[in-house]
């Protein structure tokens, strides 16, 4: 059996976003060589997810109002966690909601998806370089 990591890094100017990061694990299946086995990708950051959907911007939009109507991040007082003298207590929720990694059959060279299933990093709490560890695993 072989293994292979990467990591990609994101900085996102924004407090929110969402990243198709598709093709980065696509080349980085082509990069290890392996034809069957597992990817796992997963964001190396409490603030950050990475999940599979649809790669639709008014999905995106409902996504970003939905998680901001789940876990406001204002009041920053709303939060315990933002006593500690940080103003991300949302994000951290908002990452539970949508996730910390995602794992892809690879059969035949390929991630084995399902119809119009795409990767995508979320970050909750933008304005720091975060990372994604993709780690593949199989023959």
């Amino acid at each position: 059996m072989k293994s292979y990591r990467k990591e990609l890094w994101f900085l996102i100017p924004g407090r929110m976003g969402f990243v198709n990061i598709t093709s980065e694990v696509k080349e980085a299946l082509r990069e290890s060589g392996i034809r069957e086995g597992l990817a796992l990708v997963n964001a190396m950051h409490i603030t950050a997810s990475v999940f599979i959907n649809d790669d639709e911007d008014g999905l995106h939009h409902d996504y970003a109002r939905w998680l901001e109507q789940l876990a406001p991040h204002a009041p920053l007082n709303a939060y315990e966690h933002n006593r500690t003298g940080e103003d991300n207590g949302d994000a951290h929720l908002k990452r539970q909601v949508m996730g910390r990694e995602v794992v892809v059959a690879v059969t035949d060279g390929k991630l084995d998806f399902g119809p119009w299933e795409q990767i995508f990093y979320g970050e909750f709490d933008g304005g720091r370089k975060k990372r994604v560890l993709i780690k593949i695993i199989g023959e």
